[in-house]
């Protein structure tokens, strides 16, 4: 039986789903459709009755690994701007994105799965991701470091696009180039002395 989603879980028991959809977007990545739960179980260094009580099927499980990756990305937002400058913050979190949408794309066959069965896990992660990037860009602009002529949704854009490029690990060299000179293109001009 799947847990009551009001009632918060005990701290063990949040690390333990915490792993599992850790676990998941990692061996769903590598093995599509074709993961085992007891691969993932393992791999989370929990019993497979752990797994199948927090997860009873594997579509609950795909949708729930995909919105984990969706919100740890878009929490990570704060967390940035309070630590770095927000051209730098905007840096990390771009490179996040990156392996954000690599996992999506490794698990690209389990999502078409999910959203055949009904299921639409993207229904709100567009919106989300929208929304933590231009916080960033709003804080880059504000602090005069981004330019305030792109929108954020040209942005997503473009990452949505070096994402495609970084479909294979050998290609992330690739990625990583295009969103330097992506970044690099948003940097806005120097003040006139």
């Amino acid at each position: 039986m799947a847990r009551d989603a009001g009632r918060p879980l005990r701290a063990d028991a949040q690390r333990n789903r915490d792993k599992i959809l850790a676990a998941a977007v990692r061996v769903f990545t590598e093995e599509g459709l074709d993961a085992h739960f007891e691969r993932i179980a393992k791999e989370a260094g929990v019993g497979t009755g752990t797994l199948y009580r927090n997860f009873p099927t594997r579509e609950v499980l795909i949708e729930a690994a995909y919105r984990n990756e969706v919100a740890r990305l878009c929490d990570a937002v704060p967390a940035l701007l309070a630590t770095l400058p927000p051209d730098e913050a905007l840096r990390a979190w771009t490179r996040r994105f990156i392996d954000y949408a690599s996992a999506k794309l490794g698990m690209a066959d389990a999502l078409r799965a999910l959203v055949a069965s009904g299921t639409n896990p993207h229904a709100e992660s567009h919106e989300m991701i929208q929304a933590a990037l231009s916080s960033l860009m709003e804080a880059g602009t504000a602090a005069g470091t981004i330019r305030s002529d792109i929108r954020p949704a040209d942005m997503f854009a473009a990452l949505a696009g070096i994402a495609l490029t970084s479909a294979k690990p050998e290609q992330r060299e690739q990625a990583e180039r295009l969103l330097d000179l992506t970044l690099d293109g948003l940097r806005a001009a120097p003040k006139p002395a």
